[in-house]
């Protein structure tokens, strides 16, 4: 069991990584065409005697990027695929925010209680999106809508938005660990960072040492 967790573990850490660096290299490509042919075309009209030459580069520069209409509407759907595997991730890595001073001033078995119900909310709000994300998407792929500037390679938009119910579920599978965790008295909050604490840290390193 410990196994298979570390594999997912590195898998959703790889694709975390893969598409932020597919968004940023789609976007430095597209970008750096846009301002290529512009130099191109710049330097035809200072050097007359190798225009000719500029400018067909120029030209040449300038079909590739107009080719490129379809990197701003991929980089959207990356990011949208980010936002949801970033959201699994963060409850995983105690990478959102928490608000729990108050809970924090109560005592162990309350704070245990408190856990649980708020565990138990997130597990409600994450059910009840994961049905209704499911019948969109189910009703997207059945209407077959072309995404945006995407649907000359057949992607669709039930395609993109599957991540959704795909996020959801992972949201679930998380807070169903924490829960597991909370139940069985190996922790006490939901893992959220503790803002506080770290900032502690942060502005006396030394005192972890005494």
């Amino acid at each position: 069991m410990q196994t298979l967790r570390r594999v997912w573990e590195h898998f959703e850490e790889g694709m975390i990584a893969f598409l932020l660096a597919a968004m940023t290299l789609v976007t430095f490509v597209y970008v750096m065409l846009n301002n290529l042919y512009t130099l191109f075309y710049t330097l035809s009209d200072r050097w007359a005697f190798s225009s000719d030459f500029f400018a067909a580069i120029g030209d040449h520069l300038m079909g590739y990027a107009q080719e490129m209409t379809w990197s701003v509407a991929l980089t959207k759907a990356l990011f949208g695929w980010l936002i949801f595997f970033g959201i699994s991730y963060g409850v995983r890595t105690a990478g959102h925010l928490g608000v729990d001073v108050l809970v924090k001033k109560t005592g162990k078995a309350t704070q245990r209680v408190l856990a649980m119900i708020a565990c138990a909310c997130c597990l409600a709000y994450a059910g009840l999106f994961l049905v209704a994300s499911v019948k969109w998407v189910s009703a997207l792929l059945v209407a077959g809508i072309g995404a945006e500037d995407l649907d000359r390679y057949g992607i669709q938009i039930g395609h993109i938005a599957i991540i959704v119910p795909i996020g959801f579920a992972l949201i679930i599978v998380r807070y169903l660990e924490i829960l597991y965790r909370i139940y069985t008295h190996r922790q006490l909050g939901l893992g959220l960072a503790d803002e506080a604490a770290e900032a502690s840290k942060l502005a006396n390193p030394g005192e972890e040492h005494h």
